[in-house]
């Protein structure tokens, strides 16, 4: 099983979009492990983005997502990242396809609801960022064996 994280960005969490993008993990049958609300700070999100330090968005990304609560979530599942790359759609939601969370309800590439993890390496850094090891529930879904037999 591989871990990944996702953060419904602030624009998804003004939007009411929470329950939608949950929804949409769940009926494909990942597995939540962690879950919290949290207003991210300008060091945790320079931690976060501190890839991308030296380019010209780093500033206009850390106001965003500092700018309103998200919601930070620990998913499991065969091919997790995977999985939830492929339904968050490409990060400009122009080049989203319909039925994506980002073709469905991205607005910009500045503002593009989520956030997931690009490599199950990453995945591990940034749960790491946004929970303690305690906060990841390992536990099983009763229907499991009628997802992953």
């Amino acid at each position: 099983m591989e871990r990944t994280l996702v953060l419904i960005k602030p624009d998804g969490v003004q939007r009411g979009l929470v329950g939608e993008v949950v929804g949409r993990f769940e009926r494909r049958g990942l597995h939540l492990v962690g879950l919290r609300m949290l207003a991210v700070d300008r060091e945790l999100a320079e931690r976060h983005y501190a890839e991308h330090r030296e380019r010209p968005f780093f500033e206009a990304v850390i106001e965003f997502i500092t700018s309103s609560p998200v919601v930070a979530m620990a998913w499991e599942g065969p091919n997790a990242v995977g999985l939830v790359r492929g339904m968050m759609g490409p990060t400009n939601p122009a080049n989203a396809a319909p039925g994506t969370i980002r073709g469905d309800f991205g607005i910009d590439i500045g503002q593009n609801i989520i956030h997931g993890s690009d490599s199950p390496a990453r995945a591990e850094v940034e749960m790491a960022l946004f929970f303690s090891p305690q906060e990841l529930v390992s536990w099983e879904r009763a229907e499991s064996t009628w997802i992953h037999p």
